[in-house]
């Protein structure tokens, strides 16, 4: 039996096919980062606008706060000077006869009647004032929780893009750690729900202004030869 060499050869046809395969993985990458971004950024916008309203009327809440308790010290200047004035008469009331004592007595019950209706004035007004800081703080929690979303959103998109190009898939899966987080907390802010992380919030949010002071402060004390202005 005569065997044929080019039989032993075996056809150089793999190449053609793992590119072809290679291009086939890739499309479907790109297509599935494609549809990941859109629906991403479609959701960011819907977020985009609830929190933009949600900014404004913390806004209105804070104004209105500032608004109640300038009011609230307002009424309680004006019962401090009826109590005032009502000490004042008193006072003044110990040195006089009998028939001009009843004068004082008249102004000394209606000052007491003013500082009374302050004092009850100036009490519903605290209520209010609180009620405004209570409102400022219940947007703030849903603000925080579309703040969360958008820099995880915005992370996720990143990742992504960078998947697109370095064609890495794991690269894909990362980036929906981000995505589904960001995904939740924007949930949390369109429908209500009591999910914040308190932890994470505070340690972004946590202010950094008075540390520069107190490092100013202690340079101040250990320089051998502090400056006098």
């Amino acid at each position: 039996m005569d065997i044929n060499p080019i039989d032993l050869v075996e056809p150089e046809n793999d190449e053609p096919e793992t590119s072809a395969n290679r291009e086939k993985r890739k499309s479907r990458l790109n297509s599935a980062v494609a549809i990941a971004v859109a629906l991403i950024a479609t959701f960011i916008g819907i977020c985009k606008i609830k929190d933009d309203n949600l900014v404004q009327a913390m806004q209105q809440a804070q104004a209105n706060k500032i608004d109640d308790w300038a009011l609230y010290q307002a009424r309680n200047i004006r019962e401090e000077i009826a109590k005032s004035n009502i000490t004042q008469l008193k006072l003044q009331s110990l040195s006089q006869s009998s028939a001009v004592r009843a004068d004082y007595e008249k102004q000394i019950a209606a000052y007491q009647v003013i500082a009374d209706k302050e004092d009850q004035k100036k009490q519903e007004q605290k209520v209010i004032a609180e009620k405004d800081q209570t409102t400022y703080d219940q947007l703030n929690y849903h603000d925080d929780q579309f703040d969360l979303a958008d820099a995880s959103l915005s992370l996720s998109v990143s990742l992504f893009a960078i998947t697109s190009l370095s064609q890495k898939k794991w690269l894909f899966y990362l980036a929906l750690v981000p995505t589904i987080f960001g995904l939740v907390m924007g949930l949390s802010g369109l429908l209500n729900w009591q999910l914040h992380p308190d932890a994470l919030t505070k340690l972004l949010s946590e202010n950094f202004l008075e540390k520069p002071a107190e490092k100013i402060l202690l340079s101040t004390r250990t320089s051998p030869n502090p400056k006098v202005f």
